[in-house]
């Protein structure tokens, strides 16, 4: 079967327990259809970019699916009339990532660097940069 990854944003308002519920009555609707989902990650409430419908944050979910295109259209058709539901996004991948995804992980900022980091024509010169060997 295939593998998808889906994600939804939920109203800032709903407590936790709503959300889980939620994500409960997705799941079953998947495992109805034949599909299983791999692994649930709740990512907490967000701030938003812009408003959608009003709202500045949204609780963040994050589902691994393992199911037939038809299920998942059916869950999309379900939070299409769910007003608690804000957004959601399903792309489908070759395969799951293990273990925590992205916005789970500590941080990944600390393997790129400083940002307004700046090397000095020393480190430079010393790499052979064509550009530091010009200006001499």
């Amino acid at each position: 079967m295939p593998l998808y990854e889906h994600v939804y944003l939920a109203r800032q308002d709903l407590s936790a327990q709503q959300i889980e519920d939620l994500t409960a009555q997705l799941s079953g609707v998947i495992g109805q259809m034949g599909g299983k989902v791999t692994k649930t990650e709740y990512w907490g409430i967000k701030s938003l970019n812009y408003r959608i419908r009003k709202n500045r944050k949204a609780h963040m979910t994050l589902l691994n699916v393992d199911a037939p295109a038809t299920a998942l259209n059916e869950i999309e058709r379900q939070e299409r009339l769910n007003e608690d539901v804000l957004r959601y996004l399903t792309i489908r991948v070759e395969d799951h990532e293990e273990g925590p995804s992205a916005m789970m992980r500590k941080s990944d900022r600390d393997d790129r660097g400083g940002r307004g980091e700046r090397r000095r024509r020393e480190d430079l010169e010393d790499e052979g940069d064509p550009v530091a060997a010009v200006e001499e």
